[in-house]
């Protein structure tokens, strides 16, 4: 019990750390906080025109959530504490709690659980997301489709530990919470979309 909550504890506070707003002050793109959707992952870097900040943002913020799942596997955790830690570290994302609770969306950070989690499940699910993203340039969806599908991978296709299934369910219900308003901004159409690089569309 003591390494769950240790578990929870450094989870959170790695996950908590605003890679998007470092990174936006150092590539001078100003409080990340004040564009966009003011969310501090790596889809609102983007919307600066800044790829490279984008790109930095988005592998740490994955980054992060690997480290962390890993770093417990490392020191022979078992599977109760490397789904907790995973998913604190995701909550951290979404609410850290020196930036008053104003986080990311999480969905970077979560495929990198995934990813240290069972790294075959973990690319099926970045899979559904880029085609889903690609085929239909909506972010938004592609990271519901990905995590509504991410517990029944890990449950019915690799037979994981259910403590990763119970986690990854609890990271979906997190992102459809975080996800809310372009939940409706989809629904009436007036979701945006997101540009793919290699069209000039």
């Amino acid at each position: 019990m003591l390494l769950v909550i240790l578990a929870a504890l450094g989870g959170y506070m790695f996950g908590a750390v605003p890679f998007g707003l470092v990174l936006a002050h150092k590539f001078g793109l100003g409080d990340i906080r004040s564009i966009g959707s003011g969310n501090i992952g790596a889809t609102n870097v983007l919307r600066t025109g800044h790829k490279t900040a984008a790109a930095l943002t988005l592998a740490l913020d994955s980054g992060k959530g690997a480290v962390v799942v890993l770093l417990l596997r490392f020191i022979d955790a078992d599977a109760l504490s490397l789904a907790v830690g995973g998913g604190f570290c995701v909550l951290g994302h979404c609410y850290p709690i020196w930036l008053g609770m104003r986080g990311g969306k999480g969905v970077a950070t979560g495929l990198g659980v995934f990813l240290a989690f069972n790294p075959l499940a973990g690319i099926i699910i970045c899979g559904v997301w880029l085609t889903v993203a690609v085929l239909l340039r909506y972010s938004s969806l592609a990271a519901l489709v990905a995590y509504l599908a991410a517990p029944f991978i890990f449950a019915r296709v690799f037979h994981d530990p259910q403590s990763f299934t119970i986690t990854a369910g609890l990271l979906a219900l997190l992102i459809l919470w975080r996800h809310r308003a372009n939940i409706v901004r989809l629904f009436t159409g007036n979701e945006t979309r997101i540009k793919i690089f290699w069209r000039k569309s």
